[in-house]
């Protein structure tokens, strides 16, 4: 696979790192010169990031499950519309932090709505624009809800969700990528931030023929 145009995208739980990973890949990925797009979900446009507020400030609103995903869903259709495909279409690579795989795990795992519609929804959301590699963030629910409470400013509906729904969501993403092995890497995010970047950055070299020597 060649370095541009690729798509990475960065899942996991609450509290994994996701952001922290996805800034830390992009930067490096310019030192090699690249041109990156980073980016993430729910937002990434105007559209997006009001859609955004909705969905993790609006604990007034007590949205319906099927609510939640649909306005993901419409999120991710201008996002890939107005981001991510004119991205990868002039060779640029696209860093990520969440898609689908994230729609799948939380509606889907943590709401428990079926898998087979929200992957209807998906496919016509996204226009078919899927990862050429998806990064799995994975610790336990526990340890990552901590960092995420550590931070009262920065607490949003999902996180108050009960840590029951959050163990769904992390064993929806495990079975995601057990069952497709070949278009994701699991890391483990308990050891220290540089170690988490530097396996992405392993991972990242092998699946998308990036190269330091590039330099």
């Amino acid at each position: 696979m060649s370095a541009d145009g690729c798509f990475i995208v960065l899942e996991g739980p609450e509290g994994a790192g996701k952001s922290v990973q996805a800034t830390r890949l992009a930067e490096w990925l310019r030192t090699l010169g690249h041109n990156v797009i980073q980016t993430r979900e729910p937002g990434g446009t105007p559209t997006g990031d009001a859609i955004r507020g909705i969905l993790l400030q609006s604990d007034h609103l007590h949205l319906a499950s099927e609510t939640e995903a649909l306005l993901m869903s419409a999120a991710r259709a201008q996002h890939v519309r107005q981001v991510i495909a004119p991205a990868i279409e002039v060779g640029a690579i696209v860093v990520c932090d969440r898609y689908v795989d994230s729609t799948y795990a939380y509606q889907g795992g943590g709401l428990g709505l079926p898998m087979d519609r929200l992957r209807e929804i998906q496919a016509f959301a996204t226009g078919g624009v899927l990862p050429d590699l998806r990064i799995l963030l994975d610790l336990p629910v526990e340890v990552g809800l901590a960092r995420r409470h550590g931070d009262v400013d920065q607490i949003n509906r999902i996180d108050r969700a009960p840590i029951e729904f959050h163990e769904r969501v992390r064993t929806a993403f495990l079975g995601l990528a057990e069952a497709d092995p070949a278009s994701w890497i699991v890391i483990d995010t308990t050891v220290s931030i540089d170690e988490v970047t530097a396996a992405i950055r392993a991972a990242v070299s092998d699946r998308c023929g990036v190269r330091e020597a590039s330099l």
